[in-house]
Parts: structure tokens; C-alpha cells; sequence
């Protein structure tokens, strides 16, 4: 089966210069998917006539006559811009012409837009969004990450189970484990809402390990890390803002002196693929979990590689058929 994908190529910051040539980049790679470009007609048809379109039916463009800005209200997104690419990317996923939209617009109109046009699978009150962290081990998944800056116990539940469903899906583990985001590894840490939230996770049949720290994400102690957007938000903002502090340093203190530049050539290869496993850009795409339909947010500054790498995230869930995944595994706390 060919997978079809719908790309808002106006959203982010850079729109078409990022959107169509990571397109073409990702059809090069996966000859099992097509692409409908969603934006600007006349834009889009010149922006792919300059790449070549070699792609012939696997590439497609759908016009939309607006675009949601990252500078636009939620509420002016979802209501007055009914025909922005990002609106429309998503209504073609609804309507069963996509199985999945990418977009690197708005989070918030996103992921408002998504939740109105698609609706939640039964059993899930509120959508999250999860991604990928590097740990020393590999990686980990870690949700909300903004989407609820405020939870409820039930709330958190719901993440654990779908991040368990998500893992369990594309990493095909039976059991991953999922770790709750606290201030300590005891039961009595936390606040309220965590302690309770931790009481349910146990309950549940799911392969809880119980409460981990901050620290414990990188260390890679859980395969799933769960905690409310707004703290999952500051995890991720942190830790990208870390990653980019470490490579600016290091590059400072290559460029010192001469003897620091010879040593930064004859280290080249390690530097190279320390940088190749830990690139945040490798692990870009945000997958907004427990929709009716698979939305992936690409981070709004991605470049063309990092774009690329949204597209394969949601080729992947599609194949998986992760929602349907979702609602199996919601269908016993409805």
C-alpha cells in the first residue's frame, strides 16, 4: 500500500525553501509513499518545477489560499483561516486522502486545528504531543510537551498509555517501561497531582517503573517518560538549548589556537559521529497522540534534513496504523 502524506509546505519559518526539497528528498528515499504539497498553487508548481519533478503521481499539490502565520492566534487560526494549508493538510487527512499531515507551523493552532477537525479517540480527554530524546542508550519517548500545561492524574494515565502504545508500535517492544517525571524516585515526592497520577500508573497493566528525575531521561532509564506540557516543555527547550551550548564551546575551543585546530582535524571522525548520534535535528517530528488521524509537528525552524525526518516519522506511524493501535489499547478504561 502507498502511503500517502500531506504536507503544509507554507508553515514554519522558512516554508517552501525547507518543505520541497526535504519532499524530494524524502521520495528519493522511500519509493512506498507520495506526497501532496498543500499551500500556494502558483508557488508550489514554480518551486517544483526549479527542483525537477522526477516523481511524476507520487507528487501532488493542493492549493490553499491562506497560511497560519506563527505569529496567529489560536483562535484566529481555527476560525477565520479555514482554507490555510494547515487547515487543509489535515482535512485531507480526515477525509481519507492522506494518512498522515506534516506541518511545521504554529503548535498551538496545529494541534487546535487537529483536535477539531479529527477529534480524540474514545477514552482520551485531551491530545499529547510526544517526541524522541537521545539517552546514552539509544533513546527515549517523552510526552506532554506542551500541548496540557495543566493535567489532571487521569490525564497523565492517558499519556502513559499511549506513549507505552507508541513505543510498543515502532520499536515493537511488548512491555516498555514507563517512567513518571518527578523531584525523587520516592512514592511521597511530588506534588499531588504526580503522587496521584503515579497510584494509577501503577494500577494499570502497564510496565511502570515508577517515578524518575530529570536526569533519569538521558540516562535512559525508562523507554517512556511521562509528565504535564508544561514541564515536558521546559525539558525539551533545555535540553536543545544544552546541545547547542556543547557544540558552540567545542568549536570555540578548537578554533584557540594552532595546536587546538590540529587537534580538532585529527579528531574529526569522533567528533563527526558524536555529532551524527546526538543531532537534535535527527529526531525532529513530534507526533500529536491520541487524534483520529496521525499529525506530525515538525519543529518550526527545521532545515530541509531535520523536515525530512518529520516525513519519515509519519510514513512510519502510518504503517503501523498507530491510532488504531491507540483505540485498541484505550478500549478496556472507556
Amino acid at each position: 500500500m502507498t502511503i500517502t502524506i500531506a504536507v503544509d509546505s507554507m508553515g514554519g519559518d522558512h516554508g517552501l525553501p525547507v518543505t520541497v526539497p526535504a519532499t524530494f528528498e524524502f521520495l528519493r528515499r522511500d519509493p512506498g509513499c507520495s506526497i501532496v504539497l498543500v499551500g500556494n498553487e502558483e508557488l508550489l508548481t514554480s518551486a517544483v518545477a526549479k527542483s525537477g519533478n522526477s516523481f511524476g503521481e507520487r507528487l501532488k499539490i493542493r492549493n490553499a489560499s491562506e497560511v497560519v502565520t506563527m505569529e496567529d492566534a489560536v483562535a484566529t487560526a481555527l476560525r477565520t483561516k479555514k482554507d490555510s494549508s494547515m487547515r487543509v493538510a489535515i482535512n485531507l487527512v480526515k477525509e481519507g486522502t492522506a494518512h498522515a499531515a506534516v506541518s511545521a507551523g504554529n503548535t498551538g493552532a496545529l494541534m487546535a486545528i487537529s483536535r477539531f477537525v479529527l477529534k480524540t479517540l474514545p477514552g482520551i480527554e485531551r491530545p499529547a504531543i510526544a517526541t524522541i530524546l537521545p539517552t546514552i542508550k539509544g533513546h527515549c519517548y517523552v510526552l506532554d510537551l506542551g500541548a496540557n500545561v495543566d493535567c489532571t492524574p487521569e490525564h497523565l494515565l492517558q499519556f502513559g498509555i499511549m506513549g507505552s502504545q507508541l513505543v510498543s508500535t515502532l520499536e515493537h517492544m511488548d512491555k516498555p517501561s514507563v517512567g513518571l517525571l518527578n523531584i525523587g524516585e520516592e512514592d511521597i515526592k511530588g506534588n499531588e497531582i504526580v503522587r496521584r497520577a503515579g497510584d494509577l500508573l501503577k494500577a494499570s497493566d502497564l510496565n511502570f517503573y515508577g517515578s524518575v528525575e530529570g536526569n533519569d531521561i538521558f540516562k535512559g532509564t525508562t523507554d517512556v517518560v511521562v509528565c504535564d506540557g508544561f514541564v515536558g516543555n521546559v525539558v525539551l527547550k533545555a535540553s536543545e538549548g544544552l546541545a547547542s551550548m556543547l557544540v558552540a564551546g567545542l568549536r570555540e575551543e578548537f578554533k584557540r589556537n594552532l595546536l587546538t585546530k590540529l587537534m580538532a582535524l585529527l579528531s574529526r571522525p569522533v567528533l563527526n559521529a558524536f555529532k551524527s548520534r546526538f543531532d537534535h535535528r535527527s529526531y525532529n517530528g513530534a507526533s500529536l497522540l491520541g487524534l483520529k488521524g496521525i499529525v506530525i509537528k515538525s519543529h518550526g525552524s527545521a532545515d530541509a534534513y531535520s523536515f525530512c525526518c518529520a516525513l519519515e516519522k509519519a510514513a512510519q506511524e502510518a504503517r503501523n496504523n498507530l491510532p488504531e493501535k491507540i483505540a485498541s489499547r484505550m478500549v478496556k478504561f472507556v
